[in-house]
C-alpha cells in the first residue's frame, strides 16, 4: 500500500482520534482506514495508536510520528506547488497566531490588506494569550514576544517591546509622579496578572537593579481591564508597550519609571522550517514584516 496514503491516514486519525471521523474526513470507508493503519503499524513494527471501544489514543511513538509526518506531508504539498508555478500566485489556507491585543493591534490590520490583495488566499487566525505550539497545531505563522527557546522554527526579528508603568494624567496629578520604584509602595497598583504576575516587581539592569514587592489595589486577568482601570484613573499598572500605543497617543496614559525599564523585549516572526518555500508564507511574512518594522511602537 502507498507509504503517503498510510501516512496521510494516520494523520487524519492522529488528528481527529476517532477512526470513523478519519473515514469521513477522507472519504473512505471505516474498514478501509482501519486495514491503513494495521499495514503502516506492522511495516514500522511499532504501536502508533491504543484503541478502546470508546475512543483512539497516540502513544509515545505515535505522538513522535505524527509531529514528523506533518512535516513531511506539508513538504510534499510546498514541493509540489513550487514545481507547478503556484508560489507566483499564492492560494490556499493560511493561519496566523499572535497573543489577543498584540493581533488585533497590528496583525489583523495586515491580514485584512494580505486578503484583499490576494484574493484566493484564506486566513484562519488565533489570538491567544499562549504559547501555540506551530507543529502541533497546524499554525503556519506566528508573532513572538520575548527571548525564543532553541527550536527548528525559523525567526525573523522585527521589533522590540518594553514592559512599562503607566498611569493616568489625572492620578498622576492627584497623587504626584514616582521618581524611584519604592514609591509606588505609596500608589495603588493595578496588577495584570498575564504580564506581572508576581508581586514582585523587578526593574532595571545590572547597574539600577530594584526589586519592589507591591501590594496591588486591583489585581485583574485581562489586560484590557488593567488599561481601562488605569486610564479611569484607579492607579498605576505595568503592561508591555505596544498594549496602550493608542492611550499614549491620545494623551490617556503617561508612563512613569522609564528610567528603571527593563532590557526590551524582542518581537519576531516564527514560523516552520521548510526546504521549499511556500509563496503564501514567504508573501504573508514580508508584508508583516514590513508593516511591523515601520510601526514606531515596536522600534
Amino acid at each position: 500500500m502507498d507509504q503517503l496514503h498510510l501516512m496521510a491516514v494516520f494523520v487524519a486519525v492522529g488528528e481527529e482520534q476517532s477512526f470513523a471521523a478519519a473515514a469521513r474526513r477522507l472519504d473512505l470507508s471505516p474498514a478501509a482506514v482501519t486495514r491503513a493503519i494495521a499495514g503502516l503499524e506492522d511495516g514500522l513494527g511499532v504501536k502508533l495508536l491504543l484503541r478502546t471501544t470508546r475512543n483512539v489514543r497516540l502513544t509515545d511513538a505515535g505522538h513522535r510520528y505524527l509531529d514528523d509526518v506533518r512535516l513531511i506531508l506539508s513538504s510534499i504539498v510546498e514541493a509540489n506547488e513550487a514545481a507547478a508555478g503556484v508560489n507566483t500566485d499564492p492560494q490556499g489556507h493560511l493561519s496566523v497566531t499572535a497573543s489577543v491585543l498584540f493581533g488585533k493591534s497590528f496583525v489583523v490590520p495586515c491580514i485584512v490588506d494580505y486578503l484583499q490583495q490576494f484574493p484566493r488566499i484564506e486566513v484562519s487566525a488565533y489570538f491567544l494569550d499562549r504559547v501555540v505550539n506551530l507543529v502541533e497545531e497546524g499554525i503556519d505563522v506566528a508573532v513572538r514576544i520575548g527571548q525564543l527557546p532553541d527550536s527548528s522554527l525559523k525567526a525573523l526579528r522585527v521589533g522590540q517591546v518594553r514592559r512599562v508603568l503607566c498611569a493616568s494624567p489625572e492620578y498622576l496629578a492627584r497623587n504626584g509622579i514616582p521618581m524611584h520604584p519604592c514609591d509606588l509602595l505609596q500608589h495603588a497598583v493595578i496588577a495584570a496578572s498575564g504580564i506581572s504576575p508576581r508581586v514582585e516587581w523587578k526593574f532595571g539592569g545590572a547597574d539600577n537593579l530594584a526589586t519592589v514587592r507591591v501590594k496591588p489595589r486591583l489585581t485583574v486577568t485581562s489586560n484590557d481591564a488593567a488599561i481601562a482601570s488605569a486610564v479611569a484613573g484607579l492607579g498605576i499598572t505595568r503592561l508591555l508597550s505596544y498594549m496602550i500605543s493608542e492611550e499614549l497617543t491620545a494623551g490617556t496614559l503617561k508612563i512613569v519609571l522609564a528610567d528603571y525599564e527593563e532590557a526590551p523585549w524582542p518581537v519576531n516572526i516564527v514560523h516552520r522550517e521548510s526546504k521549499f518555500g511556500s509563496s503564501k508564507v514567504r508573501s504573508f511574512i514580508d508584508m508583516l514584516a514590513t508593516r511591523l518594522r515601520a510601526n514606531p511602537f515596536l522600534n
